[in-house]
């Protein structure tokens, strides 16, 4: 499952909002939402990251509760810091900055060897089928 989010513990293998970080949550979506930058609104709402992890932070759908996470933001509120964030990217000019990933090329044609051995065990069998490959073929 990895890490816990920030505003919740694990009681009983149970997620439980833990209220204290709950409410700066709550106070860094608000700040957010009135016009503060990320690391701004962080700050107000007393949790020490940078802009990048308040960013990352708000993107956190657990926020929203989900069947292990009960919800802390309500989701009229998590579509208004969406919306709100692709504003200021629009008015500031950043759509062009996502880079296209080029399309991955996945070679399908290959030349290997004639096997002259057989094994038992699938995975060995597969490990030598694997080492007599000898080139793409174009």
């Amino acid at each position: 499952m990895g890490h816990t989010p920030y505003g919740y513990r694990i009681e009983n293998g149970n997620a439980v909002i833990d209220e204290t970080a709950a409410t700066k949550i709550r106070k860094l979506y608000e700040a957010y939402l009135a016009g503060a930058s990320f690391e701004t609104s962080a700050k107000m709402a007393g949790i020490e990251i940078q802009h990048c992890g308040a960013k990352r932070m708000m993107a956190n759908r657990h926020y929203l509760g989900d069947d292990f996470y009960p919800a802390i933001i309500d989701s009229e509120t998590f579509d208004k810091v969406e919306a709100e964030k692709q504003h200021r990217v629009e008015a500031l000019g950043r759509l062009d900055r996502k880079k296209e990933k080029p399309a991955q090329v996945i070679p399908t044609n290959f030349r290997f060897e004639k096997p002259e051995k057989s094994y038992k065990d699938p995975a060995m069998q597969a490990q030598y089928l694997y080492s007599l490959i000898e080139t793409e073929a174009m």
